[in-house]
C-alpha cells in the first residue's frame, strides 16, 4: 500500500476532528505529520485491527505489547503530546466508532477498516490477565491479582528498582533530583519512620511490605520490632533472605498473609506504602476500620497512597484500562478527599497530610532509565512483552504525576485515646520561610 502514513494521518484526523500531534511513520516506510519530534511507528496493520476493535487506550496498549506499535525518539514527549487523545478525551475516544452519526466520519472509519485489514482482531497479548475468580476485591482475588503484579522474578525488579527494593515513590532533595535514587529511598523510609516517631521497641506492622526494606530500616536503624505482611511469596523469600544476611531476624517477622487475618494487635504502629490502591473502594473502609483496630491507643498510622482528581460524577469513574489489564488488576484510585474522609470515619485523627506528587515523576524517570539501561537482560527475565508494558506504564505514570492528573500523598493520622492527647508535636513540619 502507498503512502500508508499520509492515508492513516488524513483518516485520524477526520474522526479525531484534528490534527495529529505527532509525526507518524507507516509498515511502508511512510511518514506524515508534524517533523522534529518523537515518531509513532506503526509496524503492522494488525495493530489498526486492535485500536478498531477497541477505540482508545486498550487498544493502543495491546498494539504496544505485542510490539506493532513502537516510539522513536523521547518517549515522554509523544505520551505527552498525545495525552489529550488517550485521557483528556474521556468516553468519547473510547466509544469513537460506536458513536459516530457523520457522513464523513463514517466514511472515514470505513476506509480505515479497509487498511486495517480483515477481521477479526488478533488475540489479545499473552501477557493480559485472564480468568480472573472470585468477586472483585475477595481475599482469593487479590491474592491472584498480587501474585501478577508482583511475581514476576525479583531479578527484573532488582533491575528496575535498584539496590534499594522500594516499589514506592522517592524523597527528593530538589526538583533537579541530584543524589542517587538510593539515598532518595532511604530519606523516604526515614521520612516515614520519624513520622510515625518510632522507638526502640516500638511494634511496627508494614502492610504490604514488598521485598522487606521499610522492615529492615525501621529495624536496623530504630530498634523497632516489625511484622510485615505480603500476599506475594516471592516477595516474602526475597525479604526473609535479606533480613537474614541482615541480621535482623529477631526483630522482623516476615507472613504471607492478608492484612485482613492480622490479628496479633495492638501495635505501636502501622505503615503502610503504596499499598491502599490494591483495597479497592468497596474496601476501602474495611482497610481504615482494621488498620484502627490493630493500632493501640495513641498509636500512629502512616498512610502513603497514590490518588487521582476528583470526578465530576464520581459514579462515572472507571478503572484505567490498560493498568487493569496489564500491570495492577482490580487496582482502584481514590481522590484525597475521600482517602481523608474514610480515615476519619474510621476514627483516626488525621494530623498531617503531605503531597509529594513531583517526586514520583522523577522517581519514575529513574526507574524506565534502570529499564532501559539493561534492557536486553530485562526482556530475558520476562518477555519483550512485559518489559515493553512495564516501559510505557512507568512512562506514562511519570507524564501523569508531571501533568497532575494522579498525585501521591502520605497521611499521618493518630488513634487519638479519649484524653485527647495525640502525642504529635505541635508543629511537626518546618516550612521555608522564604520560598522565592
Amino acid at each position: 500500500m502507498a503512502d500508508a502514513a499520509s492515508r492513516l494521518t488524513t483518516l485520524a484526523e477526520e474522526l479525531l476532528g484534528g490534527p495529529l500531534p505527532v509525526r507518524l511513520r507507516a509498515w511502508d516506510g511512510s511518514e506524515a505529520g508534524p517533523a522534529g519530534g518523537p515518531v509513532l511507528i506503526v509496524r503492522d496493520r494488525r495493530a489498526l485491527r486492535r485500536m478498531i476493535w477497541k477505540p482508545g487506550e486498550l487498544g493502543l496498549a495491546r498494539a504496544w505489547v505485542a510490539g506493532e506499535i513502537d516510539v522513536e525518539g523521547d518517549l515522554y514527549e509523544l505520551l505527552d503530546s498525545i495525552s489529550g487523545l488517550l485521557w483528556e478525551r474521556g468516553e468519547e475516544t473510547r466509544s469513537l466508532l460506536d458513536s459516530v452519526r457523520d457522513p464523513k466520519l463514517r466514511a472515514a472509519a470505513r476506509a480505515l477498516l479497509r487498511i486495517a485489514g480483515p477481521f477479526p482482531p488478533p488475540k489479545p497479548p499473552a501477557e493480559e490477565i485472564r480468568g480472573r475468580s472470585g468477586s472483585r476485591h475477595s481475599k482469593r482475588r487479590d491474592k491472584q491479582a498480587i501474585s501478577h503484579h508482583y511475581d514476576v522474578g525479583n531479578d527484573f525488579y532488582e533491575l528496575v528498582l535498584g539496590p534499594s527494593m522500594v516499589y514506592s515513590c522517592a524523597y527528593w532533595p530538589d526538583a533537579d533530583a541530584d543524589g542517587t535514587l538510593e539515598d532518595a529511598q532511604r530519606d523516604k523510609l526515614d521520612l516515614i519512620a520519624r513520622k510515625l516517631n518510632l522507638k526502640e521497641g516500638d511494634r511496627l506492622l508494614d502492610v504490604g511490605c514488598g521485598w522487606g526494606s521499610m522492615a529492615v530500616h525501621a529495624a536496623r536503624e530504630y530498634g523497632a520490632r516489625v511484622v510485615g505482611v505480603t500476599l506475594s511469596r516471592e516477595q516474602a523469600t526475597y525479604a526473609r533472605k535479606r533480613i537474614a544476611e541482615e541480621g535482623l531476624t529477631d526483630l522482623i517477622e516476615i507472613r504471607v498473609q492478608d492484612y485482613r487475618d492480622v490479628a496479633d494487635g495492638p501495635y505501636d504502629a502501622i505503615s503502610s506504602i503504596g499499598m491502599a490502591e490494591h483495597v479497592g473502594a468497596v474496601r476501602y473502609r474495611e482497610y481504615a476500620d482494621t488498620l484502627y483496630g490493630l493500632l493501640k491507643p495513641g498509636g500512629r498510622l502512616l498512610n502513603h497512597q497514590i490518588s487521582r482528581r476528583p470526578e465530576p460524577d464520581e459514579e462515572a469513574y472507571e478503572v484505567d484500562p490498560f493498568i487493569d489489564a496489564y500491570v495492577f488488576p482490580d487496582g482502584e484510585l481514590a481522590p484525597m478527599g475521600r482517602t481523608l474522609t474514610t480515615l476519619e470515619d474510621a476514627g483516626f485523627e488525621v494530623r498531617d497530610v503531605e503531597a509529594i506528587r513531583e517526586h514520583y515523576a522523577l522517581t519514575l524517570r529513574r526507574w524506565v532509565a534502570n529499564l532501559e539501561a539493561d534492557w536486553d537482560r530485562a526482556v530475558r527475565l520476562v518477555s519483550p512483552g512485559r518489559a515493553r508494558i512495564w516501559r510505557l506504564y512507568m512512562a506514562a505514570s511519570a507524564v501523569s504525576f508531571e501533568r497532575n492528573r494522579i498525585g501521591v500523598n502520605q497521611f499521618l493520622a493518630v488513634k487519638t485515646p479519649v484524653s485527647g492527647a495525640s502525642g504529635t508535636a505541635l508543629r511537626p513540619r518546618v516550612w521555608n520561610e522564604k520560598t522565592g
